[in-house]
């Protein structure tokens, strides 16, 4: 297919269409970007002419190149207008009506060889296509705001799309210094059937009042290194908008998990859509202002749930990474530290590793060479519990196993004074089911540490309905000496990060299932779409696909929604022995060390 491709229209000058227009116009094309409203496409040419300057004054493109550009740009208020165009990208509002009338319009308009893309994210690239004169050149060209920063552009093809028409536009992308990723015709397609999923579930998290918006937000940027939180990135997308996408996804899945929360028709229905209207679950300083200000959900600043129990020690059980990790960082606060192990040897193994990591910090410039052995003085390896006699919090990060961490608290209530707080680092199972092995309950509660315990910042800070109050503002405020940011919430699986983001990458083994996507292609949407530090299948084979699967199958167990059942395909990689990184093969093969 011999198409240039040196014209194009783009019909809908929202924010999405101004753009992608820019996009194009900066890459030397022609640009006619078509609105049936004036103020439309007078503020397109403003935000054209704005961003081209800041680019001028950011040293990105010359005066020059700003002039050209702005040059190559045109607005029409009519579809008459794409008539030479050799390529024409709708990105009108989320409707088949909407869009199906300006595909049968452009039919009557355009040449028999244009190319017709629509910018959907939520609706049937097919069923647009088979209303349109020329199914074959009608494919999905999927940007993601804002277009002139994000690098992803989705390559939707349909089964009637002509394969030539998909090669000369996944062309362009790349001329247009875009990473194409070619996917089928699916709502949400890979990066938004992924995200959208995983926004929805925080939202129905949220409606629930299992945390507040402020604490899943933080867990899932401190937790996962996300650029934003779930409940902010749908203020940002529009709670109408995600609503759309959540029922265009679930009419075609039928899965529970893509169902709207209830909440989402709510604060539509309420007009409460967002920053565009300046509320949805936060309050902003205007309608379209990106300054979240206080409201009556904001919580008071130092507020805290009454005072705690002193700490001055601290008792850590255990001899791997997660517990020398833990020991490290209070004793770098400054807490007399007892670590633990079944032995001598692997308590001294353990210290050793902590000294290891200290040093590092050291040739890194990070820490002092006095502040180091200051850190490590702290640190006293035990071979039994029964140094734990005189700490004031004890805290386990033993093997994930109920029976183990069970027999151990059972030991803890037998040696550790009265009124020490004992803490659980467990990632899936219940708080309440450990604290039942010991006598004093009350004086039990999760706190769940994130690896390496020495750079993550997030502590989920988990009661169960026994959970003192002393002992839950105990834990907080320890949090706060370690500087770690405590998030809040209930003793049910997953808690907040787990039991969000492991749903998100069940679901991306099961594209992989279905042939829908490789992994490098769901791997690139996440990063270069979604903004996630590692794709979903880096990250899992990272974790380990072992205890991937343990955390799914405790979700699963918990809330019995068969979407959340894990993936045939891990199961089959764990059951082969394939873990991920530790064993040199999970989803993909790693060279052995």
């Amino acid at each position: 297919m011999d198409t240039p491709l040196s014209t194009i229209a783009v019909v809908g000058l929202g924010t999405m269409g101004t753009g992608i227009a820019e996009v194009l116009a900066l890459a030397g094309r022609e640009v006619i970007g078509i609105d049936i409203s004036e103020a439309a496409a007078l503020g397109a040419v403003a935000s054209l002419e704005a961003s081209t300057a800041r680019a001028v004054g950011r040293g990105r493109i010359t005066e020059e190149e700003r002039a050209a550009a702005l040059a190559r740009f045109r607005t029409a208020d009519t579809l008459q207008a794409a008539a030479d165009a050799e390529l024409v990208i709708e990105v009108v509002p989320e409707s088949y009506e909407i869009k199906q009338q300006v595909f049968r319009e452009l039919d009557a308009v355009v040449s028999p060889t244009t190319i017709l893309a629509t910018g959907t994210n939520a609706l049937s690239v097919t069923r647009l296509a088979a209303e349109s004169q020329r199914p074959e050149r009608v494919l999905g060209l999927h940007f993601f705001n804002p277009a002139p920063a994000m690098k992803l552009v989705e390559v939707v093809s349909s089964v009637l799309t002509a394969p030539p028409a998909v090669e000369v536009v996944t062309a362009l992308a790349r001329e247009l210094g875009k990473e194409p990723v070619a996917v089928g015709d699916r709502p949400g397609f890979v990066a938004d059937g992924l995200l959208f999923g995983y926004l929805n579930q925080a939202a129905a998290m949220y409606e629930a009042n299992y945390a507040s918006r402020e604490d899943i937000d933080a867990a899932m940027k401190l937790g996962c290194g996300l650029p934003m939180g779930p409940l902010a990135l749908l203020d940002l997308i529009g709670i109408d908008t995600a609503r759309t996408v959540l029922e265009a996804m679930y009419a075609e899945s039928h899965d529970r998990l893509h169902a709207p929360a209830p909440i989402l028709g709510q604060l539509s229905s309420a007009g409460l859509t967002g920053r565009k209207a300046g509320r949805g679950f936060y309050t902003y300083d205007a309608p379209g202002g990106q300054d979240v200000v206080p409201d009556a959900l904001t919580p008071a600043a130092g507020a805290e749930a009454g005072a705690g129990r002193e700490v001055a020690s601290v008792g850590v059980a255990g001899s791997g990474t997660m517990a020398s990790g833990i020991a490290e960082v209070f004793a770098k606060a400054g807490y007399g530290v007892v670590l633990a192990a079944r032995t001598q040897e692997k308590a001294d193994l353990a210290k050793g590793r902590i000294a290891k990591s200290l040093e590092r910090s050291v040739s890194k410039g990070r820490l002092s060479a006095e502040a180091r052995d200051e850190t490590l003085a702290r640190i006293t390896a035990a071979g039994s519990l029964d140094a734990f006699a005189e700490v004031d919090l004890a805290v386990e990060a033993v093997a994930e196993d109920l029976e183990i961490k069970q027999q151990l608290f059972a030991a803890l209530d037998k040696v550790c004074r009265p009124g020490a707080v004992l803490a659980t680092t467990t990632s899936s199972l219940p708080v309440v089911a450990i604290a039942r092995a010991t006598a004093r309950p009350e004086d039990v509660i999760g706190m769940h540490f994130f690896n390496p315990a020495p750079a993550m910042k997030l502590v989920e800070v988990v009661r169960t309905v026994l959970t003192a109050d002393d002992v839950h503002a105990t834990v907080r405020a320890v949090c706060a000496k370690i500087r770690k940011h405590p998030v809040d919430c209930g003793d049910r699986a997953g808690f907040i990060v787990n039991a969000l983001l492991f749903p998100y990458l069940n679901n991306a083994i099961k594209m992989v299932e279905q042939h829908y996507a490789s992994l490098d292609d769901i791997d690139a949407a996440m990063k270069l779409g979604g903004g996630y530090p590692m794709g979903p299948f880096e990250l899992l084979d990272v974790v380990g696909l072992d205890v991937s699967l343990a955390i799914e199958k405790v979700l699963h167990k918990e809330f019995r929604d068969p979407g959340l059942a894990p993936a045939p395909l891990l199961e089959h990689l764990v059951a082969a022995g394939c873990l991920g990184r530790k064993t040199g093969r999970g989803f993909r093969e790693y060279a052995r060390r």
